[in-house]
């Protein structure tokens, strides 16, 4: 049976070695969750709020433990591995209080003596899930998803097999019954087999556009429920009057936070004419103090990509966009999965740093006639997962809320995900939201309730 490595990409170490899910034990685990979900959605919202609960508090007792293995698996600065183990404890906060709200039967007034819509759950859910959040992606799924009373099988990414098995260690330790949450590790070739059994009844996937088109597909072909969560590459709007000062820090930071490597990181930075030359300064100095390094020292801001063919990728983005005319300010070199911090100027549509994703921390910049124009080019793009604006007439922006067709709209922040927000995208950004009331309420089936005496 093949194995799976889990690889150091900053040093290329071999951390340790998974044998894969084969056939039988895949139908195992289908079968177990398959017979334990009736169970499990019987429970009592409160007694599964209750194992929740204890999710959170392991999570804050296993931090530096879980922060440790997303930071050796695939490269994020070590401080950064530790808020995304603290944004987890979060999620699981908000629906410990809150899911009981959200799952009560909602009243109607109708001719019927009573009416109301009553939220079950849909069965087993297959989540299939990305590398660059390990931890926050599957349990912003899973959180909601098994409180709601399904139960979850995770298929994570090849190159974080450990964090998929500390996941399942995790549920499995605070409680669970076994079977409600689990992984297999398996490979692409698998999952096409999995979304036809009918155990599966529904599909969550955060990954590429290429992705969730193939999902969408089978999932359609058997008539089951998808959410996707899709790519993007979000604009950061830079009006004339916006506060440098105040906020080219986080400017920055919506760029190259993990290493640039996020689907709502803003890849396309559209600056208005009168400020333009002083934000390119500001920006262009921000980024050159930013700590580049070993990914485990905490002191690093910038470490490596998740894997070298990732790096070798962005690079064939950014001599396309050259070739087209864009041109370099800063960086542009790479080794192994190391990319160095780069922006490109003279960005223009047509050019593949415009109009795909930029996976890492490549920054490019368009040079907008006016702020009527700015809105243009955001909304110039195949994606729509969200946009940030920057201006000091808040008035304005919210009269422009509606030009741009994403699924987020941040005025004088960077866009980020939030449980007591909606998140997730439109148009090749894929469908479906995840976190607050509407992610719990995505693999429910919401049945009306019509009852005469």
């Amino acid at each position: 049976m093949a194995n799976i490595n889990s690889v150091n990409p900053y040093n290329n170490e071999v951390l340790d070695t998974y044998e894969k899910d084969g056939k039988k034990s895949i139908d195992e685990k289908l079968k177990n969750m398959h017979t334990i979900q009736k169970e499990w959605s019987l429970k009592d919202i409160s007694e599964r709020t209750g194992l929740l609960s204890k999710v959170s508090e392991l999570l804050l007792k296993r931090t530096s433990q879980y922060a440790k293995l997303i930071t050796e698996e695939m490269g994020k600065p070590i401080f950064q591995s530790i808020a995304e183990i603290e944004k987890c404890i979060w999620a699981c906060d908000f629906y410990t209080r809150n899911a009981n709200d959200f799952l009560a039967d909602e009243i109607i007034s109708t001719d019927a003596d009573e009416s109301f819509i009553s939220y079950d759950p849909l069965g087993c859910v297959l989540a299939i899930m990305p590398w660059n959040y390990p931890f926050w992606q599957v349990i912003r799924f899973a959180a909601p998803t098994l409180t709601a009373g399904n139960t979850a099988l995770l298929k994570h990414a090849e190159n974080v097999p450990g964090c998929a098995m500390a996941l399942q260690q995790l549920f499995e330790d605070a409680g669970y019954p076994e079977g409600c949450f689990q992984t297999i590790l398996a490979g692409h070739e698998e999952i096409e087999e999995l979304i036809a059994n009918s155990a599966i009844k529904a599909i969550t996937l955060t990954g590429s556009e290429k992705a969730g088109r193939a999902i969408a597909k089978m999932g359609g072909e058997n008539l089951k429920k998808t959410v996707l969560e899709l790519g993007g590459n979000n604009s950061c709007i830079v009006c004339d009057d916006a506060d440098l000062g105040a906020h080219i820090d986080t400017m920055v930071k919506a760029r190259m936070q993990n290493t640039g490597q996020s689907c709502i990181a803003a890849k396309r930075f559209i600056v208005c004419p009168g400020i333009y030359d002083g934000f390119l300064e500001k920006f262009e100095e921000k980024v050159k103090e930013l700590t580049i390094g070993d990914p485990s020292d905490d002191k690093t801001y910038i470490g490596v990509l998740a894997r070298k063919d990732l790096a070798e990728s962005l690079a064939d983005q950014i001599s396309a966009s050259i070739d087209k005319g864009a041109k370099v300010l800063m960086g542009n070199n790479s080794k192994n999965a190391y990319f160095a911090p780069t922006i490109l100027v003279n960005v223009t549509p047509g050019m593949p740093v415009f109009d795909e994703e930029t996976f890492g921390p490549v920054a490019a910049v368009i040079k907008a006639k006016d702020r009527a124009h700015a809105l243009e080019l955001a909304a110039n793009s195949d994606y729509g997962l969200g946009t940030m604006l920057f201006t000091q007439d808040t008035d304005w922006a919210k009269r422009v809320i509606s030009k741009i067709p994403d699924g987020a709209f941040f005025v004088n922040e960077m866009v980020k995900s939030d449980p007591r927000l909606p998140f997730g995208g439109t148009k090749a950004s894929g469908y479906g939201r995840e976190l607050s009331r509407e992610g719990i309420l995505e693999f429910i089936n919401k049945k009306t309730v019509y009852i005469k005496e």
